[in-house]
């Protein structure tokens, strides 16, 4: 459902709009950011941010699925904004949520990390692990979200774990820019 903001702009003679500041931010529109264009029966024009993760669906789930399995840790993929794939016991309630400061960091930095002591995954309180690694998936040079592996008992997050999720990583970029 459709909320108004009450906010109105013109069309520019080369057919902008601009899209308020206070809303980019509050909905995470970033500059160079794409957006998918969409028209309603009713003729209304909706946009909203095309994230390349979302568009392997199911084969991240699967992809989270397998290091779950393999690793007996929970796995978990993500776009620049929010969690798209789970894996794992109690996990599945981050499904959709919004990622933590922690989780943009390291896509802001496009280096993957280990951490060794408690790591909120999304901006929810509960998704606090006490170990994780958080790998970016870099597709043409930007971060498009990251595959974390996550415990919430304290274990050692070894090299094993690190090499798998920047292995798992580096696939899912290779399956965007098929």
């Amino acid at each position: 459902m459709a909320k108004a903001t009450g906010i109105v702009r013109r069309i520019d003679d080369l057919g902008r709009v601009v899209i308020p500041k206070e809303l980019r931010r509050t909905l995470k529109i970033r500059n160079g950011d794409p957006l998918e264009i969409y028209v309603d029966r009713a003729g209304q024009i909706m946009l909203k941010k095309y994230s390349p993760i979302n568009e392997l669906g199911q084969f991240a789930q699967e992809y989270a699925e397998s290091l779950n399995e393999a690793l007996g840790h929970a796995a978990i993929i993500t776009d620049k904004d929010s969690v798209v794939a789970v894996a794992g016991k109690n996990v599945k309630d981050l499904m959709n949520q919004t990622v933590s400061s922690a989780v943009e960091e390291v896509m802001e930095n496009k280096k993957a990390e280990v951490f060794s002591a408690p790591v909120a995954i999304t901006e929810d309180q509960r998704s606090t692990f006490e170990n994780a690694v958080i790998a970016p998936i870099i597709s043409e040079g930007t971060s498009i979200g990251t595959v974390i592996i996550a415990s919430r008992e304290k274990v050692q997050m070894t090299n094993l774990e690190a090499k798998l999720a920047e292995t798992a990583a580096g696939f899912l970029a290779r399956q965007m820019e098929q």
